[in-house]
């Protein structure tokens, strides 16, 4: 491997420049490329927050098509940065320029990302730093790969790069090499502009290539170099089914981070992560279960199988679950889901917008929305709170130790107070005052007789 090594804590700051103008079109999609998601979040998030983490300090986002759109997703992650527009698409030298304000002091280095590589790391924009700064003026980032074909070759000569070959210019011996151009290359700072600047669109498609900085570097006598990642962490995105294939590795990526940190998934490849997920050690995690964007899960947590979890990081609104919880299998664990500690939540439940106490039991076939339930109260199976009302959602509130029984719908806003009772198959509209039985249904019938005389009846 070709990586160039500096040492650690080399990394200077530079000026990141993230391209984000791609179009959907073979994604066949109306929304821009960058935005699709892997691991819940944006690709152009991915790499946003890959340069951030690398140590930038100062961010520009070149958009296009959909340029509302993907500024608005990439503000959304609380990242400064200032968004230019590449109002024609001449080439990737031509995007970068579009970015020429942010550029022109020449205080920083340069360094140029792509918003449809959601696998790209810190470390590898950390590299190129540390390139830089060891007195490189221009780093390129390559990969070896057992497949260049359709990759343009880096053709090293000692430790300098010599040039950038692409396929169809190559020679019979240059595609024999096997260490490509990822595209994500640096720049000095006080040789950025001038570079760029200097690079023509003399070829057949008359546009501007990012590469030819290499030739004109090599031809100012300034010193080029390669240092080396792994080639799916530069994996770009242009289709359904490469978007796919980054999904995979990521959720890989995710899964085997999680059990070194001492999270047990039974069926690692059965259980899909968010970008955030977050998952204390000695939880377990059986088959088939989803976490969506918001999800916070304490230590000691057991996740049963074929469940899901989604918070919505737009409203503020995570599901956050407890040391000793029980949840599941078939649990739906919704925005605003807080599960205290010992608190079970059985099969087919679903929770959203409730704050739920320690030790509460909630087993069965059961509905709790913008509720708060205190410390080991029982819901009942079939137990619904009917919060919404076609306009507005209201409250309900069960005290510590309350008993609702089965099949009972509590219509908010309403509160069953500390040990109440519900019975069974109640509609409970009016508070219920602490140990009280609550409880609201007809009188049971009687008619002896009936079930043999109707039967009778009928078989004639």
């Amino acid at each position: 491997r070709r990586i160039m090594k500096y040492g650690v804590g080399m990394s200077g700051t530079f000026l990141a420049i993230i391209l984000a103008a791609g179009e959907g079109t073979r994604m066949r999609s109306s929304l821009p490329k960058v935005l699709h998601k892997v691991g819940g979040l944006a690709m152009v998030g991915h790499v946003i927050h890959a340069v951030k983490d690398a140590g930038c300090q100062k961010m520009a986002l070149v958009v296009g098509n959909g340029a509302e759109k993907v500024s608005a997703e990439a503000g959304a992650l609380g990242v400064a940065m200032d968004t230019f527009i590449q109002t024609e698409r001449l080439g990737t030298a031509h995007a970068v320029l579009a970015a020429k304000d942010a550029i022109a002091s020449g205080q920083m280095d340069v360094i140029i990302g792509y918003g449809d590589t959601p696998l790209v790391t810190s470390d590898l924009f950390k590299s190129i730093s540390d390139c830089l700064t060891a007195g490189a003026d221009v780093a390129v980032l390559g990969f070896e790969t057992e497949q260049p074909t359709g990759y343009g070759r880096l053709l090293m000569k000692g430790d300098q790069l010599m040039a950038i070959r692409e396929e169809k210019d190559a020679s019979d011996e240059e595609r024999k090499v096997t260490f490509c151009n990822s595209g994500i290359m640096g720049l000095k700072g006080d040789h950025a502009l001038a570079l760029l600047e200097a690079i023509g669109n003399d070829n057949l498609k008359g546009e501007y290539y990012l590469t030819d900085a290499v030739e004109i570097a090599r031809e100012r006598n300034l010193d080029v170099r390669a240092v080396s990642g792994a080639e799916e962490d530069t994996l770009g995105v242009n289709n359904r089914a490469e978007l796919s294939e980054a999904e995979e590795i990521y959720q890989s990526r995710r899964r085997l981070q999680f059990m070194l940190d001492g999270v047990t998934l039974r069926a690692p490849d059965t259980v899909h992560f968010a970008f955030d997920t977050e998952i204390g050690r000695d939880t377990i995690i059986e088959p088939n279960c989803f976490f969506a964007p918001g999800v916070k899960i304490a230590d000691g947590v057991m996740i049963k199988a074929n469940s899901y979890f989604e918070g919505d990081l737009k409203k503020g609104l995570y599901v956050e679950i407890s040391t000793g919880a029980e949840i599941g299998p078939y649990a739906r664990l919704r925005p605003g889901a807080d599960i205290g500690e010992d608190v079970k939540v059985g099969n087919f439940c679903e929770v959203k917008n409730a704050k739920v106490a320690k030790g509460a039991k909630i087993n069965h076939l059961t509905y709790i929305g913008d509720s708060e339930l205190g410390e080991g109260c029982n819901i009942g199976a079939g137990t619904i709170t009917c919060n919404y009302d076609g306009f507005s959602k209201f409250k309900t509130i069960i005290g510590a130790g309350a008993f609702v029984g089965s099949n009972s719908s509590l219509v908010a806003p309403v509160t069953i107070s500390k040990g109440a009772y519900i019975g069974s198959g109640s509609v409970i509209t009016k508070d219920v005052p602490n140990d009280a039985l609550g409880l609201a249904r007809g009188r049971q019938v009687q008619l002896d007789g009936w079930a043999s005389a109707f039967r009778a009846k009928n078989a004639k």
